[in-house]
């Protein structure tokens, strides 16, 4: 039976979109094909896209039944996810025998390598075309397991995600043709005939990827790597978190329904959801058939599988300590307002949140006059106080805590120091079981060895820590060792001396960590951009990979070559 989505209708329907991505990436120019207003969507929309009300729907549609995805080797069935908000939703997913469903994965790997590099890349952007009709349906699902009040899990974990997901195409793409299909190779050889061969140059794909997917950002953290692997021709067998399966199970079922669509097998993607505090990540990073790994979570496992997942190229992102330089400023209004919405942006359960706040004990100067350590950390206290005093919007901003130990490190931040800002709970009239609760701010002080444990480990939620150092000049080394030993995914600072820009800008030179400078407006540091702004940079200890570049996705394959007598 012939293809339904012919390679015709694939170029015909997605090539210019990855002409615009590939140009996006060389001019690092804003672009986006995936509108971020809910009302772009169903009808009056995008053609075909589900409106908001047929989204919710859709989402309570899937709600306690059981997802079939066809795959081979289901031997039982698994789930058990409950909402931050509360709710359980009772969804079930195939349990795998990893013995029948990695050999299933590996035998359309041949047809796949075969189709070439523009083929998968239009077959993965009929994927994300396909997830981009459902955002609304996929918005739902995101909140309901990361916890993220509904429009920040409609964008981050719509429009954004499948901006990364589509950058990470093009990427792949591009480093694929950068080798040319085929070449004549003429040496001269003086009197004689010259040396003559036709070489063919294939990109070979390593072998199954595994993508082990995350609590907080299932669809933002994962696409990246899904989406570079089976862009190289990898078959991709995703393992999500266990509270955050339903983001990526949906995403499995419309990767494997496009596959068998465009004449390929649909194995190529699969899911792994496991039994109750089974975990079987570390078995699934130990089988020989894994020859790639994408993993986003805590620093010890992800060392463990930098350390043990010997056979397999492993991409991590894991902790760090955010770190923003306070040293003056000619907007000190605004700067205040941007740091207050980036501490309290999803409850601060971003990778890149701002947790260290290092401010001079002798204070900064700013458009304002003066101000002291005390009135600094007084005035950032009160901006999130003003932003979130209004519980509707606290309860937009924030979200839900997404799981009991943010809640416990939380409670156990009030008795690190003295609180600038105690956390309050807020009541979400919609969801009564959910947890949310505001930002606390704690003064340490950089000079006390017992506050040092506390602002050089990650403290991972609503927790900000204002760190009284004794000058500029001891922030920026402060904020060397922490980038040098710690990592960081994000770095800020706030200053109108270009010395100082200088310093910082050396530190983050030199460690390698992306730095975000005088942000007063609608940037925050706490946010990128895809097809402009690299996620992390994979040169420090946070992350060993940035999302995205050419060295994210060009060691997922390997380029062979053929060589022919002529």
């Amino acid at each position: 039976m012939a293809a339904e989505l012919s390679p015709h209708l694939l170029s015909e329907k997605h090539r210019p979109t990855l002409d615009q991505a590939l140009d996006a990436i060389r001019t690092r120019a804003y672009w986006s094909p995936h509108p971020e207003h809910p009302k772009a969507y169903g009808e009056g929309g995008a053609p075909g896209s589900l409106s908001a009300a047929e989204g919710k729907a859709a989402f309570d549609a899937v709600l306690n039944t059981r997802l079939d995805l066809g795959q081979p080797g289901t031997d039982g069935w698994t789930g058990g996810e409950i909402s931050p908000y509360g709710p359980a939703l009772g969804v079930e997913y195939p349990y795998a025998d990893l013995d029948v469903l990695l050999p299933a994965m590996r035998a359309g790997m041949p047809a796949w390598r075969a189709a070439g590099p523009e083929t998968r890349a239009l077959v993965c952007l009929e994927i994300l075309a396909r997830i981009s009709a459902r955002t609304h349906e996929f918005g739902h699902a995101v909140m309901h397991t990361s916890g993220q009040a509904f429009m920040m899990a409609f964008q981050a974990g719509g429009p954004h995600a499948q901006d990364r997901g589509l950058e990470a195409v093009a990427y792949a793409y591009e480093e694929q043709i950068r080798t040319p299909r085929n070449a004549d190779w003429s040496k001269p050889q003086g009197k004689r005939d010259p040396l003559q061969l036709r070489k063919s140059f294939t990109p070979a794909p390593r072998g199954i990827s595994l993508l082990i997917g995350c609590n907080t950002f299932p669809t933002w953290n994962g696409y990246p790597g899904l989406f570079a692997s089976l862009a190289t021709g990898n078959p991709v067998l995703v393992k999500p978190h266990p509270r955050a399966v339903l983001p990526l199970a949906l995403t499995v079922r419309l990767a494997r329904e496009v596959l068998a669509e465009a004449g390929f097998d649909p194995n190529l993607v699969a899911l792994a959801a496991e039994r109750p505090g089974e975990g079987i990540a570390k078995t699934l990073a130990l089988r020989p058939e894994i020859k790639i790994i994408d993993y986003t979570g805590s620093t010890a496992f992800g060392d463990w599988l930098e350390d043990n997942a010997r056979q397999a190229q492993v991409y991590t992102e894991k902790a760090g300590v955010n770190t923003i330089v306070l040293d003056s400023t000619d907007d000190y209004r605004g700067m205040l307002s941007n740091l207050a919405f980036s501490l309290s942006l999803y409850s601060g359960q971003m990778c890149t949140t701002p947790q260290n706040l290092l401010i001079p004990r002798d204070g900064i100067t700013t458009d304002a006059g003066d101000k002291t350590y005390n009135e600094v950390v007084a005035d950032i206290a009160a901006a999130v106080s003003g932003l979130l005093g209004d519980d509707t919007r606290a309860n937009a901003l924030l979200g839900a805590l997404v799981n009991p130990d943010v809640k416990a490190r939380l409670e156990a931040a009030a008795d690190l120091g003295e609180v600038a800002l105690p956390s309050r709970e807020v009541a979400n009239p919609e969801f009564p079981d959910a947890v949310v609760r505001t930002p606390v701010v704690v003064k340490l002080d950089a000079t006390k060895p017992d506050d040092e444990e506390h602002y050089l480990s990650e403290c991972f939620g609503p927790v900000a820590f204002a760190v009284a150092v004794d000058s500029t000049a001891d922030a920026v080394e402060l904020l060397r060792r922490t980038v040098r030993d710690q990592g960081a995914m994000t770095v800020g600072a706030y200053t109108t001396s270009p010395e100082v820009e200088r310093a910082v800008e050396d530190v983050c030179l030199d460690e390698s960590a992306q730095l975000s400078l005088n942000l007063t407006g609608g940037v925050y540091v706490n946010q990128t951009a895809a097809f402009s702004d690299f996620h992390g940079s994979g040169g420090n200890p946070a992350a060993n990979a940035a999302l995205c570049d050419g060295a994210f996705v060009s060691n997922r394959f390997r380029m062979v070559e053929v060589r022919r007598q002529a």
